[in-house]
């Protein structure tokens, strides 16, 4: 993992100007991380990045004014190399890279404030999920060369990925 931890370019705004600075750096001590720094905030980053898969913390953030902020909106361009392989993998909410993507809008952060948006998205969110598992139960349960559904259908219900009604078709 320590490959995966350094190495990215990372661009910090301030007030004069631009920074220019690695992946692996403190900023504030002004010296090399540790690995087990580099590791702390490899999970930090890798925990707010699927944060962003949640409409509802959005809506938070831009209530809060964070998506008016240079400094926060910079951070979110910086949180981009999430769509690398080398890390994308690492995600168990790929969504999450969908929305980092439309934060990079400045009329999409707008339109966070809005409740009722956030409500859409967060609904229209669900309705994927739930089209997804339906799809995929019924691909899992086409009947097998040997003719041994049984088998399918129980897998069918284990691989239900966590919801309640996996038999809907």
């Amino acid at each position: 993992m320590a490959g995966i931890l350094g190495g990215k370019g990372l661009t910090k705004s301030t007030n004069n100007g631009v920074v220019n600075a690695s992946k692996g750096w403190n900023y504030v001590a002004g010296a090399p991380e540790t690995e087990e720094q580099q590791k702390y905030r490899f999970q930090i980053e890798l925990e707010f990045v699927q944060c962003l898969g949640n409409p509802n913390y959005l809506n938070f953030l831009a209530q809060r004014g964070y998506f008016k902020d240079n400094a926060f909106i910079n951070y979110l361009k910086y949180l981009l190399y999430w769509k690398e392989p080398d890390y994308a993998k690492y995600l168990k909410y790929p969504m999450c890279l969908y929305f980092l993507d439309l934060l990079q809008y400045e009329h999409f952060r707008r339109e966070l404030v809005n409740a009722h948006c956030s409500k859409f998205i967060d609904d229209q969110q669900i309705l994927l999920w739930q089209h997804y598992t339906r799809r995929r139960s019924r691909l899992l349960s086409t009947p097998v060369s040997n003719g041994n559904t049984e088998q399918n259908n129980s897998n069918q219900n284990n691989q239900s990925n966590g919801h309640m009604n996996s038999k809907i078709s």
